[in-house]
């Protein structure tokens, strides 16, 4: 995020991961709802306050706003640790799509919309959420088919359209809303965000999406925009500019996805190994048992993997946000993958308490199965990652082509 990054020692990072892994198993866990339970706002609010008192609150957010400061190269390890419960981020307050909005805001709103939106939201004191997702065919992957709009009349912007999957819009304080805008002489469109408050006129719920996992708070309803108007304070960075903005977005909110998630991961690992280590079948412990064995190392190889994969990312998106927005798709796809892998192989290692509430597995496996589909699904990744290595190889061709012709 914007503002002035405090890189942290080794050691002092590896203290802060401890004192929240801590904090995560001694305070957020007993607190976990039930499967199948939402979050309650009231205990929301008694977490993030219990981690202010503890020092580790808004770990990325700069310390103007109340974080800790730490650049997104030393993110991985602070967000693995939250993870360790789906409720981990939240306490911490860098959960999606608050985290996201937080690092757009950080980089593109003016000095007085930070105060207004970006200010209350680092704190905790509101929520957030994001309106890209449409009901069909507007913009899922494909946001070039975003069909809500923005038009200019009387000096304000009336907006009009739909919106799904908006996570978090239900106890949400404002949405951040990309629509599509005509630029004033311009052929072609562009699109515009927009911050509106949550109770504007002409905002409504009007039906609620039932979802499998239950960790954001405030739901993925869908939302509906009925003539909105909003001055042009409203928006967010300059108009006709939201579809590059949303990159400074997207690329960071894949990446810390795959930190969270790879925190339940590796929770859930931990709880196979202890099982492993406890019971007897066949005469022989379960960790002794060859096919136990080839799952356990199979799920050590996707966290370790996944845990590299981040840490490149995450420096490269720190000295170059382009390059590493593009590594963070392949990092997307792998991690969303393999978390699911290891909690998967959880379950099926723990049999059927792994399919119970007497474990949190199938919680678990509950809520990291969305994330093959949220943020870009697996194969709308796979389709641009190899466009962009097919494009990659036509321009060395090119360019031998061109040297050699040269010579």
């Amino acid at each position: 995020m914007s503002g002035v990054a405090e890189h942290r020692s080794p050691e002092e990072l590896t203290q802060l991961r401890s004192r929240i892994e801590r904090f995560v198993d001694e305070v957020v866990i007993p607190r976990e709802p039930a499967p199948g339970d939402h979050l309650d706002p009231a205990l929301r609010k008694e977490l993030q306050q219990a981690a202010r008192d503890a020092g580790i609150f808004a770990p990325h957010v700069p310390r103007r706003w109340g974080g800790l400061g730490l650049p997104i190269s030393q993110w991985p390890q602070i967000f693995e640790a939250a993870g360790r419960s789906p409720l981990g981020p939240t306490a911490l307050n860098c959960m999606a799509p608050d985290e996201g909005n937080m690092h757009m805001l950080s980089e593109i709103a003016s000095e007085q919309q930070k105060q207004q939106y970006l200010a209350p939201l680092a704190s905790g004191e509101a929520t957030s959420c994001f309106g890209m997702t449409e009901p069909h065919p507007g913009a899922g992957s494909d946001p070039s088919q975003l069909q809500t709009t923005a038009r200019r009349e009387g000096g304000e912007w009336i907006i009009t359209g739909e919106k799904r999957f908006s996570s978090g819009a239900n106890t949400a304080s404002f949405m951040i809303v990309m629509a599509r805008t005509q630029p004033e002489g311009a052929e072609a469109s562009g699109a515009t965000m927009f911050l509106v408050p949550m109770e504007s006129p002409g905002i409504s719920i009007p039906r609620q999406i039932h979802t499998i996992d239950r960790s954001i708070g405030g739901g993925h309803p869908h939302v509906v925009l009925e003539d909105v108007r909003v001055d042009d304070e409203a928006v967010l960075g300059e108009p006709h500019q939201g579809f590059r903005y949303a990159q400074v977005r997207l690329g960071p909110a894949r990446l810390t996805h795959c930190m969270r998630w790879l925190g339940l991961a590796s929770r859930a690992q931990e709880i196979v190994l202890k099982r492993a280590n406890q019971r007897e079948i066949f005469g022989a412990k379960l960790a002794e048992q060859g096919i136990a064995q080839a799952m356990i190392a199979d799920s050590e190889i996707d966290i370790e993997t996944s845990r590299s994969i981040i840490e490149r990312t995450a420096h490269l998106l720190e000295r170059d946000p382009k390059a590493g927005s593009r590594l963070s798709s392949i990092a997307k796809v792998h991690c969303s993958e393999a978390v699911y892998r290891i909690i998967d192989r959880a379950v099926q290692l723990c049999g059927g308490d792994g399919v119970s509430t007497n474990l949190p597995l199938a919680q678990y496996l509950n809520e990291v199965r969305p994330f093959r589909i949220y943020d870009g699904s697996s194969e709308t990744h796979r389709w641009a990652i190899a466009r962009r290595a097919v494009h990659r190889q036509q321009r060395r061709m090119e360019q031998s082509a061109e040297y050699s012709g040269g010579a």
